[in-house]
């Protein structure tokens, strides 16, 4: 099953900030486990509170990807990405 995969507009700037080594492990990621996968909740983690409840967290080393998923579109919205200190904020 393949899922798309779409970013805000605010990802991208977040991204271009990050070294090359460390975007090219999160693009990987991205594109061959989790656009991939049958279930993509099988690989991350929910985020719990009122604030975060409808999103999903994958981690990545010392980076997190923070996504909300739908699935009668099957698609994979990525919200943000960050270091774990500060993705949260």
């Amino acid at each position: 099953m393949i899922w798309k995969v779409e970013y805000l507009a605010s990802v991208k700037k977040d991204v271009k900030k990050l070294d090359i080594q460390t975007r090219l492990r999160i693009k990987n990621f991205i594109e061959n486990s989790l656009a991939t996968s049958k279930d993509p909740r099988e690989l991350g983690r929910a985020l719990k509170g009122e604030k975060f409840g409808e999103f999903w967290r994958y981690r990545l080393g010392d980076y997190r990807i923070i996504c909300k998923i739908t699935d009668n579109k099957l698609a994979i919205l990525v919200v943000k990405i960050g270091h774990r200190k500060d993705v949260y904020k």
